[in-house]
């Protein structure tokens, strides 16, 4: 029966890693919703920041602000938005691995860069990637400050003023819903005109108090708020990632724990035939 005692205690071990797994999956998708709702939120924002910067750059300005001036691509800068945790499938190692080939295209090119990692992952990851971190951040959790993110973010906007880097990405997850989320790498600066028929018009502004105080604040409000908007979307990808592991996880201990049950069935069965035989052969010898 020490066989049998075995199979129990690997069911009953099972069993308990089901409950966790069972528990973290309703954590995660009461989370997702609750972002998934801030992200939302948080879009009118910067569609209507969009729209601004677009007539801005469909424009004639008086004052042609530095964030929108294209130069020579020698070095660029990389927000890298990644998780603080783990146990989300592979949301993070897909986005690495799409930042792997962007960032070998461009060092073929001769280009620098240098980086400013968001979350725990993005940090564990140049550790061991190597990469020149300018900034950091991590452990934002589930309602991120964007006190938090301006620090780093301001950064490499000031490398970026001083000609250091001459184009700077962003590297994040994209949410398309609950069963996808795709690693996602877009030019921030400089900031290009939008190819929409509604922007192509000539727009005509009058600045208070001047053209250069109010054009760079509203280009600096907007990377920041297409940073934030990116890190919320990226903390709903990474509970929608974790609901579906912890869902499979579930599954499969499932299955593993049925499994198990049959093989304790048919062990109990035949140690029991073995007792009856044994019963048996002892009476008859008798």
């Amino acid at each position: 029966m020490a066989n049998t005692k075995e199979i129990r205690k690997q069911i009953s071990s099972i069993s308990n890693t089901q409950k966790i797994t069972s528990a973290m999956e309703m954590v995660a998708s009461s989370k997702m919703r609750k972002t998934q709702d801030r992200m939302e939120m948080g879009r009118p924002y910067a569609d209507r920041m969009l729209s601004v910067i677009g007539h801005l750059a469909n424009s004639n300005p008086e004052y042609k602000p530095l964030y929108m001036t294209e130069r020579d691509t020698k070095n660029i800068g990389i927000i890298v938005v990644s998780s603080d945790k783990g146990l989300c499938g592979g949301l993070n190692i897909n986005l690495f691995r799409s930042l792997v080939g962007f960032l070998k295209e461009q060092a073929d090119q001769g280009i620098g860069q240098q980086f400013c990692s968001v979350g725990t992952k993005a940090k564990v990851f140049f550790n061991s990637y190597g990469g020149n971190v300018v900034a950091a951040a991590e452990k934002l959790g589930d309602v991120p400050a964007l006190e938090d993110l301006i620090g780093s973010i301001k950064i490499l906007l000031e490398k970026f003023e001083a000609g250091d880097i001459d184009k700077v990405y962003l590297a994040s997850n994209r949410f398309e819903n609950t069963m996808t989320q795709q690693p996602e790498i877009k030019q921030l600066l400089p900031l290009l005109a939008e190819d929409t028929p509604e922007l192509k018009h000539r727009w005509d502004y009058i600045y208070e108090p001047d053209a250069k105080e109010l054009l760079d604040g509203l280009m600096q409000r907007y990377i920041e708020s297409l940073v934030y908007q990116a890190v919320i979307e990226n903390i709903a990808c990474e509970q929608a990632a974790k609901m579906i592991a912890m869902k499979n996880a579930t599954e499969n201990a499932g299955t593993l724990i049925d499994e198990l049950q049959l093989i304790y069935n048919n062990a109990r069965q035949a140690a029991i035939t073995q007792e009856l035989s044994e019963i048996v052969g002892g009476a008859a010898a008798l």
